[in-house]
């Protein structure tokens, strides 16, 4: 099968029950109870979305797994990215599916790992809340340095050398979320993990940087990193690349004043030329597929909500990604999908009730030569 460009969906690996979401939510918690909760909350606002072929599953079984890496195949996407949530002194969250993955060689199918590098609150999936609210800590993320690094990096060193590891450059491919939190030590794990990737055996690592709003992509490039992948839903509903007026009174409002200045709803369809920008015709830059986006099952009417994301708008927005990596080489012409299956912020390519299949034959035939 050849394909136009190297698509790599983001995957989160949160639908299993794991002891500390028991003791924060409820035993047996999972996100699909604030995705099934959901209400619309304007007039043709698209809530609940729930799952079609897959229903509501759990990430232990298997059989999930490899529906899922099948429906993601036939519709022309490289791999996944698995979201990995590491803390530090060998503390780890939602690592379940992705082990099983590696330990059972199964599904047959590419991966590669990313670092969501940030602590966990119950802000994170707690309702009627915005980003910036909640204070119960659930897991600090720390960064200890050297021995830090190298826990890490041996932790990883099976999926690496995995047959199904993609790489770049012949590197084994590692995303970091959040590049500029602790940018010095991130630095220093960069440097660390090149050394540590030559010491057994590896190529190097190709380390992928996520920019968002304010970022510099360059500054990000001089941390070390190869290439930086642009998520620029912050940037669309802002307008572009500079702050409104309206944007900084919201804001405001909500994070000092504790006021909600109505929806902070935008239409994908008229302003999805926002998600890419032109600095990802660069070959170290890489562009960012939106599949939706709403946070409205975890934040209710204070959430962040891209209505009017029709398969008319998607197609669009495909096209407008292809055209800003089919001029790089083989290698290079990559595309990050968010997400395949982030249904807690209505951010998915996984077929609902609604929809079915059509986001996955849409992009099939864009991708698929």
């Amino acid at each position: 099968m050849e394909v136009k460009a190297r698509v790599i969906a983001i995957y989160l690996p949160q639908y299993h029950p794991i002891p500390e979401n028991d003791a924060v939510w409820g035993r047996g918690f999972t996100e699909w109870v604030n995705v099934a909760q959901a209400r619309p909350l304007f007039k043709g606002h698209y809530q609940p979305r729930i799952p079609k072929d897959l229903g509501f599953y759990d990430l232990r079984m298997p059989e999930i797994r490899e529906a899922q890496a099948a429906m993601a195949k036939n519709a022309g996407i490289e791999g996944f990215m698995y979201w990995q949530y590491y803390f530090g002194r060998n503390k780890k969250l939602l690592q379940m599916p992705f082990e099983e993955v590696l330990s059972t060689g199964k599904p047959n199918f590419p991966f590669c790992l990313g670092w969501a590098n940030h602590s966990w609150q119950t802000k994170t999936w707690k309702r009627e809340t915005t980003l910036m609210e909640g204070k119960t800590m659930i897991m600090e993320q720390l960064y200890e340095g050297e021995n830090q690094f190298i826990e890490h990096f041996m932790y990883n060193l099976k999926a690496f050398k995995d047959k199904r590891y993609m790489t770049i450059e012949g590197k084994p491919v590692f995303i970091i979320w959040n590049p500029m939190d602790h940018s010095e030590e991130i630095s220093q794990m960069i440097e660390s993990w090149k050394k540590l990737s030559q010491k057994y055996g590896l190529e190097g690592i190709y380390f992928i940087g996520r920019q968002y709003m304010g970022d510099s992509v360059q500054r990000i490039l001089n941390m070390g990193f190869d290439a930086v992948y642009q998520e620029r839903i912050g940037n669309m509903m802002n307008n572009g690349d500079k702050y409104t007026l309206w944007y900084r009174l919201r804001s405001h409002a909500q994070t000092r004043l504790g006021i909600q200045l109505g929806l902070n709803k935008h239409d994908f369809k008229k302003k999805y030329k926002l998600l890419i920008s032109d600095e990802s015709f660069k070959s170290n830059v890489i562009p960012t597929l939106i599949a939706g986006y709403d946070r409205s099952p975890r934040s209710g009417n204070k959430a962040q909500i891209l209505y009017n994301f029709t398969p008319e708008a998607w197609s669009l927005h495909i096209d407008d990604a292809l055209n800003h990596v089919l001029h790089k080489d083989d290698d290079h012409r990559v595309i990050i999908l968010k997400s395949w299956n982030e249904w807690g912020e209505s951010n998915y390519l996984e077929p609902d009730l609604k929809y079915g299949s059509t986001f996955l034959d849409i992009l099939k035939d864009k991708i698929i030569k």
